[in-house]
């Protein structure tokens, strides 16, 4: 129930100081700065040491591709059903194949599952970035002003330059070689500050001006992300006979609303960065009720 009350109250709070304007409008920048470079590494130092490292580790990885495989047949079918233009296509895409699975999605794991099992998470919020960096930008590219073909050493260059990402990977190899126990508390105290930052920093972020002109598209985006992404994943473990925490924590994963990154690259490429703001504040609000039906369904289920 603390976790619950924590994400309301962060949420709310920053909604609140953007409100009055007791606060920069630019806020959000420093915060996001200290989670990515701090907060998310730590992170992974602090959980992934833990995992036992098995051929059903791939299952929240290879769902985050479902998902996202899922998305752009779903966008392209509904934007050639509705004549939309190519920025549209490429902004939805962005809006419905990549979900929030750390600033929401380890706070709501925490709450539901316990925080023991947000290292699965790690590993669901970690293909999220490595898509996002690659198919995300070249999706971007397609539908932005400029229209130069991304080369690999680019993606490459912004994969490996991301501060979570190195984290993760320091986390995976160091915890191989040295014995990081020591520094045990030190990452509790860092990790900590994930939760409230991240749910502050998004509640100064959400606005929701204008959004019944956008009402169609933002109603087709959350029904795939919301509903149809984690039945994607859900159907997927059902094939594969799978069950348990891994399952359960990567079709909550799937199930998460838009990330909010989503809108950064929008804005650099020139996409429909209002639509997309609409799309993962909604989505957020939405999010809360949908994730509780698909834990009920989870423990039902798995």
């Amino acid at each position: 129930m603390v976790n619950f009350v924590l994400i309301v109250v962060c949420i709310l709070a920053g909604m609140l100081f953007r409100t009055t304007q007791v606060i920069h409008p630019q806020a959000h920048k420093g915060i996001n700065t200290w989670i990515l470079y701090i907060g998310l590494p730590a992170l992974s130092f602090k959980y992934l040491p833990q995992v036992s490292w098995n051929m059903d580790i791939l299952i929240p990885a290879i769902s985050s591709v479902i998902v996202l495989a899922g998305a752009w047949l779903f966008v392209a079918i509904y934007c050639r059903l509705k004549h939309y233009s190519r920025r549209t296509q490429s902004t939805l895409e962005l809006s419905t194949g990549y979900s929030n699975t750390s600033f929401i999605g380890f706070p709501l794991i925490a709450a539901y599952y316990g925080e023991q099992y947000i290292s699965i998470g790690i590993i669901c919020d970690q293909m999220m970035f490595i898509l996002l960096s690659t198919f995300g930008i070249i999706s971007a590219l397609k539908g932005g002003a400029d229209k130069t073909k991304p080369s690999a050493g680019f993606l490459l260059r912004r994969l490996i330059s991301f501060p979570p990402f190195i984290g993760c990977m320091l986390a995976i190899l160091l915890s191989l070689l040295v014995d990081l126990s020591f520094a045990v508390p030190l990452f509790d105290k860092l990790a900590a500050t994930v939760a409230p930052l991240a749910l502050f920093s998004i509640g100064l972020q959400l606005k929701f001006n204008g959004w019944k002109k956008e009402l169609p598209q933002i109603s087709m985006t959350m029904l795939y992300k919301l509903l149809l992404a984690p039945a994607l994943v859900v159907g997927f473990a059902l094939l594969l006979n799978k069950s348990g925490y891994i399952v359960k924590i990567s079709v909550m994963e799937a199930a998460m609303p838009t990330l909010v990154t989503s809108s950064i690259i929008a804005e650099q490429f020139r996409l429909n960065t209002r639509l997309t703001n609409l799309i993962i504040g909604i989505s957020i609000l939405v999010g809360f009720i949908t994730t509780a039906f698909w834990y009920e369904c989870m423990e039902l289920l798995f």
